[in-house]
């Protein structure tokens, strides 16, 4: 064989072996049927080779969990859209791998304030803490293990509007999430009033604080994120998922995800994020060259009004379906007609993303949504519902 025709069959059998690769990287959705205990069902696709099963039900509105220094799983609950003051946290405790269910179901606290998100710390001199994140006011309470509710008062670490303008469920973006930074420093996301306007009465609105774990030390962080209902630790930093504005059209603006950078501020209501990068908002004319030059890049963007909350991030240890990717839920579009979102998608930088759960909505139909996608550290992750009031458990088939 000449080396003409060496190198042509080289470069033929480079492309097979890059299709073979590309198609073994591709995700086959098969459906499962779910049955629920009050009789309702859902069908979701998951990935071929895994397993999903209904790990909690029951709930109101789970949100945002955390697992506890005791390997209990605690979850934020919103309990409906109605009464925004009849929220609680959960516990779940037992998971059984078998089952892949919880065997153990109890409230820790109940009464409160849209608690969207809790989290757990350990202080220096090894107290324990569990945190929780309400609409107006984060707090603390010592935590001992297997505690089932409070054992003392709380401590109020931090206050914050608890109002937005005119909207049908008493106000906009009413959600407050927390993480903490391999930094030692707690952040809280707030959410802005409106859905696109300038903010004068509280310098927290649409910013992400940071502060203390005692609450001490608090500033602004980031500002000009909208609603960045999901905030997490990963890789050495801060990332945000943030939604953008509803009154741009059915294609823009882009959902995003952030690397979140300390004093930077994330453009809104001035710029939003679009197919073409980042554009001046018509509202707001009169924004400078100079401001929307130093606007950052999102990491990562999605199509209009998919409503992103979980973000989870998987290493090189994770199955070979998720391994160095993130997930992504996506809450959904409030225009039930448009069908964005409602679906988990696996994603990194430079990547399309892929799907890698459905069945949430279909012919405009909304059966279930998804919220918050927490790791169980043996390869596969818990997913929230915030609709129909369950917790999902999926891993790959052993």
């Amino acid at each position: 064989m000449n080396p003409k025709t060496l190198k042509t069959a080289f470069f033929l059998a480079c492309l097979v072996m890059n299709a073979a690769f590309s198609l073994a990287d591709e995700l086959k959705l098969v459906p499962h049927p779910l049955a629920l205990e009050d009789g309702k069902a859902v069908t979701l696709n998951i990935p071929e080779g895994w397993n999903i099963t209904l790990a909690a039900q029951g709930m109101k509105r789970p949100r945002f969990m955390a697992f506890s220094p005791d390997g209990r799983l605690f979850i934020g609950g919103l309990y409906n859209l109605s009464d925004t003051k009849k929220g609680s946290v959960y516990i779940l405790a037992d998971f059984d791998r078998a089952s892949g269910r919880f065997q153990k179901s109890s409230v820790y606290l109940s009464g409160l304030r849209n608690p969207n998100s809790v989290g757990f710390y350990t202080d220096a001199a090894g107290k324990q803490w569990i945190y929780i994140a309400m609409t107006d006011h984060l707090v603390r309470y010592a935590f001992h293990n297997g505690d089932s509710a409070p054992t003392g008062p709380p401590e109020i670490l931090a206050t914050f509007p608890a109002y937005g303008l005119n909207y049908k469920y008493g106000g906009w973006h009413l959600t407050r999430t927390i993480c903490f930074g391999g930094n030692g420093k707690l952040y809280v996301s707030v959410g802005s009033s409106c859905d696109s306007c300038v903010e004068r009465k509280e310098e927290t609105r649409a910013c992400i604080v940071e502060m203390d774990p005692d609450g001490k030390n608090q500033r602004l962080f980031a500002s000009g994120m909208r609603n960045a209902v999901d905030i997490k630790w990963i890789l050495g930093g801060l990332m945000a998922t943030d939604m953008g504005a509803d009154k741009l059209g059915d294609d823009e603006p882009h959902e995003a995800i952030y690397q979140v950078k300390d004093g930077l501020d994330y453009g809104w209501p001035y710029t939003y994020n679009s197919k073409d990068g980042v554009k001046r908002d018509p509202k707001f004319t009169d924004t400078s060259a100079d401001f929307l030059a130093k606007v950052p890049e999102p990491f990562w963007t999605y199509v209009a009004h998919a409503s992103p909350l979980g973000i989870e991030y998987f290493d090189e240890t994770a199955p070979a379906e998720l391994k160095n990717h993130f997930l992504v839920a996506f809450h959904g579009s409030s225009k039930k007609s448009l069908g964005h979102g409602y679906k988990v998608i696996r994603m990194n930088q430079g990547e399309a993303g892929d799907d890698f759960i459905t069945g949430f909505w279909k012919d405009g139909k909304v059966y279930a949504r998804p919220c918050d996608i927490l790791k169980d550290n043996k390869g596969g992750f818990f997913l929230t519902d915030d609709f129909i009031g369950v917790v999902y458990h999926l891993s790959p088939n052993s």
